[in-house]
């Protein structure tokens, strides 16, 4: 893989630059819009549920942006990459070339994005007197976790999308209940303690914890996170591999 990486790096680094040009063609703000859409996003939240659960949460506003920054980049990763193979379509009946390389190039556009937003995320930080210490770089970690995860999901997804387009509309409510339980506006302690284990199921949550664990208490998770962090993003990586093998042919009949 990484040989033929290797041979088509010119063209990876050019549907980088169209996708991430194309994401804010027309647009007055650009990408300004990075930044703008999950302060927003935030924002909202803040307003809506602040007098429900704030007094029940240190550093609310940072708790929330935890939670939508991470759910902002697997959601945008994921949907991108979902319909990478079709809109691309193009390209790869006319030319043998590797087709995971347009679902990698819409991880790395999202990732750019993140970072943009993770600047922001920063900033509040700051204001909002998070202390910043060694233990921030632990961030690394769950951050190529879910570079894997998201890549994996988004192999599956765009795998579905070809043989059923049906999968959008599904994807979208299905982003819309996981939205709600990630606990991205909650605590997790309105649920009993014997109940909590349930959110551990759902591998965003697990990232969205990773982080707050570290920015808010100031603490580097146990070796279980660690594991489930890993763990998913490894296991939806080998399922989306398996699918792109088997059907590798299949597409080009489907687009």
């Amino acid at each position: 893989m990484l040989e033929r990486m290797r041979k088509n790096r010119f063209l990876f680094e050019e549907l980088v630059k169209r996708d991430f040009k194309k994401k804010y063609k027309r647009t007055v703000l650009g990408m300004l819009w990075s930044l703008l859409a999950p302060l927003l996003n935030v924002l909202v939240l803040m307003f809506v549920f602040g007098n429900m659960f704030n007094r029940h949460q240190e550093h609310f506003i940072i708790y929330i942006f935890c939670g939508t920054l991470i759910m902002s980049f697997y959601t945008e990763t994921t949907q991108g990459c979902m319909r990478a193979l079709m809109a691309n379509a193009a390209i790869f009946t006319k030319i043998n070339v590797p087709k995971h390389l347009f679902l990698m190039s819409k991880t790395v556009q999202s990732f750019i994005n993140f970072i943009l937003t993770a600047v922001v995320f920063v900033i509040f930080c700051i204001f909002d007197k998070i202390h910043f210490g060694v233990h921030m770089l632990a961030l690394a970690y769950p951050v190529f976790w879910m570079l894997v995860f998201n890549f994996g999901v988004g192999m599956i997804l765009s795998a579905m999308f070809v043989f059923f387009r049906d999968v959008e509309y599904l994807y979208s409510i299905f982003l819309t209940l996981l939205n709600y339980v990630s606990a991205i506006f909650y605590p997790v302690t309105i649920m009993s303690e014997r109940l909590r284990f349930i959110f551990y199921l759902n591998p965003v949550y697990v990232y969205i914890f990773y982080f707050r664990c570290v920015v808010i208490d100031g603490f580097i998770p146990s070796p279980i996170i660690h594991a489930l962090a890993a763990g998913y993003a490894l296991v939806f990586l080998a399922i989306g591999c398996i699918i792109y093998k088997k059907c590798n042919h299949e597409f080009l009949y489907y687009v």
